[in-house]
């Protein structure tokens, strides 16, 4: 693409989208969930629904045998296509209601935090259906409406329709027969993904030199695994955000350099310097 088409390609602020130039629990959580597909996506052909900025689809082309990224925003489809490259990666436009692949055409469906930004549940899981062969496997998320929403007091204006966890099932299990739940929560830049039945279970515990409490794990997101050949299981795991923790850190120096160097008592300070130097090279030379 020229210099100048890059230019006019941004992506449309009116959609959510992971921003890598802002690392926090977010970015850990969305690189925990492509990870957990690689079991499923070696040697496939996958479909990574609403794939945004084109980091997902990026990562798991790596193992998969072609991946092809869907989204609605032709602006995200540009820039993913410039930015990530591979011969078996590939992004069309379209939307979840209509997908722009044929029928029984993909192994795997990737569909993490897409089902809250539209309203057409049914029409999206018709059209996974559809492009998904019939021992496919669909791996989806959906932020929990209880603990995302409702105890928090935050509302996403990015979200349209989100779901409950008694929601979400039921819908999953109305379109696919074998059907595995897991929850997500990340804290401290570190993810944790586990059976959904073990949440009440897993024990958080935080504190001090002076105290130590008990934390409520709250499943802030619910995945899914389904099929309708079998019932598919993966074990709990852990994202190390460690080196998203060191990028973090690096960033935020560089952040603050910016704002020193901006300031108007530094360009004050050096322009007062700037005889000194002067005098300094003379006297050297």
């Amino acid at each position: 693409l020229s210099k100048e088409k890059k230019i006019k390609m941004k992506i449309d602020p009116t959609v959510e989208r992971l921003n890598f130039d802002n690392f926090s629990d977010t970015t850990v959580e969305h690189l925990h969930r492509y990870a957990i597909t690689r079991p499923f996506i070696l040697e496939k052909q996958v479909l990574d629904i609403a794939s945004g900025e084109g980091y997902g689809s990026f990562l798991m082309s790596k193992y998969a045998k072609n991946v092809y990224g869907v989204d609605i925003d032709v602006n995200s489809i540009l820039v993913a296509s410039d930015k990530y490259k591979a011969d078996n990666l590939h992004f069309k436009s379209g939307s979840a209601q209509s997908i722009p692949l044929e029928n029984s055409s993909v192994d795997v469906v990737v569909s993490f935090e897409t089902i809250e930004h539209h309203d057409m549940h049914e029409e999206m899981f018709k059209e996974i259906k559809r492009v998904l062969k019939p021992d496919g496997v669909l791996i989806m998320s959906s932020p929990d409406k209880r603990y995302y929403t409702d105890n928090t007091g935050y509302v996403n204006k990015y979200h349209i329709k989100e779901l409950y966890f008694h929601e979400f099932q039921l819908i999953v299990q109305k379109y696919f027969d074998f059907n595995s739940f897991y929850f997500q929560k990340a804290y401290n830049l570190n993810s944790y993904i586990s059976n959904y039945d073990d949440f009440n279970s897993t024990l958080i515990y935080s504190g001090d030199q002076k105290e130590l409490f008990l934390e409520e794990i709250e499943p802030l997101y619910n995945i899914v695994i389904s099929s309708n050949k079998e019932k598919y299981f993966i074990n709990s795991s852990i994202f190390n955000g460690s080196l998203i923790a060191k990028k973090r850190s690096n960033l935020l120096v560089h952040k603050r350099k910016e704002m020193i160097y901006q300031s108007k008592n530094y360009r004050i300070g050096r322009l007062c310097l700037k005889p000194y130097y002067y005098l300094k090279k003379y006297f050297k030379d």
